[in-house]
């Protein structure tokens, strides 16, 4: 069953990359005691995940601070070399690029995706989700193939 606004997140250990390497960090410590605006993406580096998602996001990170958001998060089904490198090629600083390697927290939340016939094995669908102290305030859950309402823009005005 999917995650829905009201839920707890699920206590699962997700991966970012810091200077000295992969770190891990769970979501109760992601989430607990902040306001955090998570987005998922299917995959770094694939089209409108770096042509519009993380753009959006990378280009909002200031109008979502400023609007009390204590953190703000990408993840994708890709490991924490991967996410720290697209990170790193859209200059996303401000937002922690989190590696769910094994769908275990995008499965938890039952928000995969099947993406095996196109040889892209399981992933996350699109979406993006206002969490507070470790409860789901808001979730835009995208229809397959479209992109909008988990778009920073539409963060905002949930805000």
């Amino acid at each position: 069953m999917a995650l829905k606004v009201g839920d707890k997140v699920p206590s699962v250990t997700l991966r970012h990359l810091t200077a000295e390497g992969p770190k891990e960090i769970t979501t109760d410590e992601l989430f607990g005691g902040k306001k955090v605006v998570l987005f998922a993406v299917p995959g770094a580096f694939t089209r409108t995940c770096s042509q519009r998602h993380l753009p959006s996001y990378v280009g909002n990170a200031a109008a979502l601070q400023a609007k009390g958001v204590d953190t703000i998060a990408c993840l994708a089904v890709n490991d924490a070399f991967v996410m720290g490198a697209w990170g790193k090629e859209h200059q996303a600083d401000k937002i922690m690029m989190l590696a769910d390697g094994n769908a275990d927290f995008t499965k938890a939340i039952g928000l995969e995706l099947d993406r095996i016939k196109e040889g892209m094995g399981i992933r996350s669908q699109r979406y993006a989700m206002l969490v507070e102290n470790g409860v789901v305030k808001a979730l835009n859950v995208e229809k397959p193939g479209e992109y909008a309402v988990s778009s920073a823009e539409a963060m905002l005005e949930k805000l």
